[in-house]
């Protein structure tokens, strides 16, 4: 975790470059909070007929609150197990009035199943959490489509645990609401 002042979204390639070599924050998965937050997709497309490239682009998160550098972007192809994600979270979610946060996280599984496709990641040394996050689209028992953000994790570091009931958590919680309503707009649309 670095943070800044200014924009950072200029000197992404050199943070990518730094993260790409950054190990995965170490933890164990039955150690870690489990939350899964789920909205309803209106379409009348199949699943496997949606057009989901903005999100294998990783245009999950608002830009007030996130903005971002795939490795897979940065080497214009398509995501692989093992790329890196710059992100760059505003705090407030402000992108001109707001301390920048660069933290990196690593793409673990891609996921192609019937009913179901997205993608997992975890967090990398200097994450202000530890943990994975699964964001994937599926097909309900009752044929809906839904997109769900699945989180497994912790504070990883002294800071965001003492500040996890005040601060941490409830900004996390506002961040994914975001992003479940940032994505239904964007294939609804």
């Amino acid at each position: 975790m670095k943070i800044y002042i200014t924009d950072q979204y200029k000197r992404f390639p050199q943070h990518l470059e730094v993260l790409k070599h950054q190990p995965l924050k170490n933890y164990n998965k039955s150690d870690l909070y489990k939350k899964s937050s789920i909205i309803s997709i209106e379409s009348k497309k199949e699943l496997h007929q949606l057009d989901l490239k903005f999100f294998f682009n990783y245009s999950v998160f608002p830009e007030n609150i996130m903005t971002s550098m795939t490795e897979w972007n940065f080497e214009n192809r398509n995501i692989r197990v093992g790329d890196t994600i710059v992100q760059q979270v505003f705090i407030p979610p402000i992108r001109s009035f707001s301390q920048k946060i660069i933290l990196g996280v690593r793409i673990n599984e891609i996921i192609n199943e019937p009913a179901r496709i997205g993608y997992s990641y975890e967090t990398l040394k200097g994450h202000v959490e530890k943990g994975i996050s699964i964001f994937t689209f599926e097909k309900s028992e009752d044929s809906k489509i839904i997109f769900k953000i699945q989180t497994y994790s912790k504070p990883g570091n002294f800071l965001t645990k003492i500040l996890g009931p005040v601060f941490s958590i409830p900004y996390q919680n506002f961040c994914t609401r975001q992003a479940l309503m940032n994505v239904k707009k964007q294939l609804e649309g």
